[in-house]
């Protein structure tokens, strides 16, 4: 059996470079005043919109722009090594030696007894998934361990990260309690609870309570639209992508139309704009 030979750990030229390149931006004397101004917290956000454009061109096939968008991601990953560097808390090859190790732990069945030259053995993904949380579960036990007994005990919605983007977050939460039985069981009693909090935001709105009370209702509404999704199989992320690029291709009908009549957008009716709008669907854009 022909094994994959796996290069040794150590960086390309070009990992070299665009570490080098940070590390100049950085440099406090001839760095740049913009670069030098960013912390991790600062980055954090740019860090979720990279891994979104990478979503986006991968949506759309385009691979020249998802080798630059992963590029683009990839920055956030040196970016914020560099300045943990900095810091003298770790540095980038720590990052990576770091995630090379755990796939390596958690996929004993491939890289058996620490050896890359052994074949693998045949596990099913169902088995790969089971085996992955015995091994989370242990490596969690050993860092117990390792702070001297017993990590602090979790709330049961702890296992969802408050890291994740707010849609996928909320359906994450949702499917959790879901598994002690905390759930509806048929998606209209979902959709009817979604007709009760447009009700309460009415509601709100003729009570003239402030902002934070209708963002506060607002919430429920977002929250309950993505469990009427997860109740449908249908990721709510995705379904607001789509719908995101529904907008855009209508609302460009809509443009081109008054273009093509020698009207500005600033300059057409919202009579007329939603006369062109019915006309994109009945086009089925």
């Amino acid at each position: 059996m022909t094994l994959v030979n796996l290069p040794a750990l150590a960086a390309t030229p070009a990992l070299q470079r665009l570490i080098q390149i940070m590390a100049r931006l950085r440099d406090p004397e001839q760095g740049c005043n913009w670069d030098l101004a960013q912390t991790p917290a600062t980055l954090a956000p740019y860090t979720i919109e990279e891994a979104y454009e990478v979503i986006d061109a991968i949506a759309r096939g385009d691979s020249a722009d998802w080798r630059e968008e992963l590029g683009d991601l990839l920055l956030q990953v040196v970016f914020q090594a560099q300045l943990a560097q900095e810091q003298g808390l770790f540095d980038f090859d720590a990052v990576a030696l770091s995630i090379a190790e755990k796939l390596e732990r958690r996929h004993p069945h491939i890289f058996r007894d620490g050896r890359l030259d052994l074949p693998r053995l045949d596990l099913t993904a169902d088995e790969v998934s089971a085996q992955w949380g015995v091994i989370k579960a242990q490596e969690k036990a050993l860092k117990a361990a390792a702070h001297g007994g017993e990590l602090p005990p979790a709330a049961f919605l702890d296992k969802v990260g408050a890291g994740l983007p707010p849609l996928l977050r909320a359906e994450k939460l949702q499917a959790r309690a879901s598994e002690v039985g905390y759930d509806w069981h048929d998606p209209r009693a979902v959709i009817a609870k979604l007709r009760e909090e447009i009700d309460e935001l009415e509601a709100a709105l003729d009570e003239q309570l402030p902002q934070a009370e209708l963002q506060d209702e607002l919430g429920d509404i977002l929250f309950c639209c993505v469990n009427i999704g997860r109740h449908l199989q249908v990721d709510s992320e995705q379904a607001l992508l789509g719908g995101i690029a529904k907008f855009r291709r209508r609302f460009g009908h809509i443009e081109q139309q008054l273009k093509a009549r020698s009207v500005a957008l600033a300059d057409a009716s919202l009579d007329d704009m939603e006369a062109l709008w019915q006309d994109a669907k009945k086009a089925g854009l």
